[in-house]
């Protein structure tokens, strides 16, 4: 690993994260990743997917009536934009987008598309904060789901626990109670639970995929997830947990843990208690393959350095050559923490279409 980088080893004994580095050993991991064949391979999967649900926490959820509610529907020119109400767990309801082609074909392949941090759904699928339309792709999510439904796709952005719409209101502290943001409120509630927010938009997207099989425009045996950020990580994990995902992009995330989010201030949602015992971010890798993966990257992002992006996709490329595999493909972009979108949505039309 480049020595620009985190390097727990020349941190004073003084510090607490020095003694907690020590113990911070993905090779030994119990669920890491080791197979040297595709059987070893299989075989390591059929144990650890299971043992990540259980990690993430609210795989188990009771099943709800899903009750889907079309609350409007948008005529965009090229494309229709529908918003659904969903029921996804008890006392848990999740708006989605979903935006499909105007055209004859039908049903149509079909991408999870998952925001990052940011106000939420409406930014990647070409609406203001407050709810206008707008024509030019603004931001780093850069309407992508838009440039996807213009590829052909039927796409649905799920409104993600703790964005947008799914905030919490605070209004019931008094003056001199400072309020947490939901995502720090929601992922320390989860943790006392014995859960995570990964867990909890696995869960959701789960729930979501189950509706998409019910519509008639969507394929869902030609299934992909594309996400940002917070949105990579929950492709991640998605894809890790549900194999109906056939292929995915995972944009501004795929790194190391150990060089990203546990070397720097990063959101609370992004930790999942126990997910030291899979190892790495590029053992996690194996739960994806042999699917597709594309890793999207910006040379100048301050909050997932290229460097470890690189070596945990080099290692993702082992994992990949296990299963008879890959490439693992890169996008490596010139510029910060955005949605690149010059491989992906080629990438995507390539794996699913």
């Amino acid at each position: 690993m480049p020595s620009q980088l985190l390097n727990p080893a020349q941190q004073p004994a003084l510090q607490p994260a020095r003694g907690l580095w020590q113990q911070y050993t993905p090779a030994a991991a119990p669920f890491a990743f080791h197979a040297k064949n595709r059987a070893e391979a299989e075989s390591w999967q059929a144990a650890a997917r299971p043992a990540l649900a259980a990690t993430l926490g609210f795989q188990d959820s009771p099943l709800v009536d899903l009750n889907p509610q079309v609350i409007e529907r948008v005529d965009r020119g090229d494309f229709v934009r529908e918003k659904i109400l969903l029921s996804t767990a008890p006392d848990v309801e999740m708006p989605i987008y979903l935006l499909l082609p105007k055209g004859d074909e039908q049903p149509r392949a079909t991408v999870l598309a998952f925001a990052g941090h940011g106000y939420g759904a409406k930014d990647i699928v070409g609406l203001w904060e407050d709810g206008s339309e707008r024509e030019n792709p603004d931001g780093y999510h850069a309407d992508f789901a838009i440039a996807l439904c213009r590829r052909g796709f039927a796409v649905a952005a799920p409104e993600i626990a703790c964005f947008g719409e799914r905030q919490t209101d605070f209004s019931y502290l008094t003056t001199g109670q400072s309020a947490p943001t939901s995502c720090t409120h929601a992922a320390m509630l989860a943790f006392h639970l014995g859960g995570s927010v990964a867990g909890m938009r696995v869960r959701d997207a789960q729930r979501l995929v189950d509706y998409l099989e019910s519509r008639p425009e969507c394929d869902t045996a030609r299934l992909g997830a594309m996400g940002i950020s917070g949105g990579g990580m929950h492709t991640l994990f998605s894809t890790a947990i549900d194999t109906r995902i056939r292929a995915a992009v995972i944009s501004g995330y795929f790194s190391t843990f150990q060089h990203s989010i546990l070397a720097m201030s990063h959101c609370a949602c992004n930790f999942v208690p126990g997910l030291a015992k899979f190892g790495e971010m590029y053992d996690l890798a194996g739960l994806l393959a042999p699917r597709p993966l594309l890793v999207e990257a910006g040379t100048h992002d301050p909050i997932f350095p290229i460097e470890a992006v690189r070596a945990s996709v080099e290692q993702a490329q082992d994992v990949y050559r296990v299963f008879g595999a890959g490439p693992v493909e890169t996008d490596y972009f010139e510029g910060r923490h955005r949605i690149s979108g010059q491989r992906a949505y080629d990438f995507l039309v390539e794996q699913l279409v």
